[in-house]
């Protein structure tokens, strides 16, 4: 029984998912401290003038800061104008209104911290997969755990894509824009224009498999 411990992502992109593909329990780390620029708090979508990024402001700006202290900054408009921008993205997606709710009801519960919010959404990805994947949380900081763990801490990195091939390997699925495909993009890309397949997109995807 593998257990993968892995960091929280704001919308996790698909390779997040290929490297958690046939886990039965996610180990989410809460002890670690915030890394600014990473998936912790953004995500990129596919819109239609190319790849967008959607970043959740947080009031973190100097100094190491764990992440279950990261609280989020509602001060500026970041909310609504993520929705709207998801809305205008997704809206004519085949599966855009079976989903979206969900997904619009968690954002606008404002959570105050950016770990929550990830874990909500985090637990909603996986519903959505139909996976039954447990999640755990750690009780303290590892820096090397135990061997029968796998540590994908801080790999799943936007600006460090090389240890993504050991992850992921694309697989083209349909998308409302652009005429080559945008591969890694948040999952709710792929939910919104795949649905119920979105799972075996991800399992074809995954190099674990």
């Amino acid at each position: 029984m593998t257990t993968v411990l892995i960091e929280s992502q704001y919308l996790p992109p698909v390779g997040y998912f290929a490297a958690l593909h046939s886990t039965p329990t996610i180990l989410l780390e809460r002890h670690e401290h915030y890394v600014k620029q990473s998936y912790r708090n953004r995500c990129y979508i596919n819109a239609v003038h190319g790849r967008e990024s959607l970043t959740v402001p947080t009031t973190a700006k100097h100094g190491k800061v764990m992440i279950t202290d990261i609280r989020i900054d509602y001060g500026q408009k970041w909310l609504n104008n993520h929705w709207r921008t998801i809305t205008s993205a997704y809206g004519k997606a085949p599966f855009f209104e079976h989903y979206a709710g969900d997904l619009e009801k968690i954002l606008f519960q404002k959570r105050e911290f950016l770990y929550d919010l990830n874990y909500e959404l985090l637990s909603l990805c996986l519903k959505w997969l139909r996976w039954g994947t447990t999640i755990k949380e750690t009780l303290s900081y590892e820096k090397t755990p135990s061997t029968d763990i796998i540590d994908l801490r801080s790999l799943i990195n936007p600006k460090k894509t090389d240890f993504l091939n050991n992850l992921y390997k694309p697989t083209p699925y349909y998308q409302v824009f652009g005429s080559s495909f945008a591969e890694n993009a948040s999952f709710i890309d792929l939910i919104f224009c795949e649905g119920p397949s979105a799972a075996r997109v991800v399992q074809a995807s995954s190099v674990r498999n």
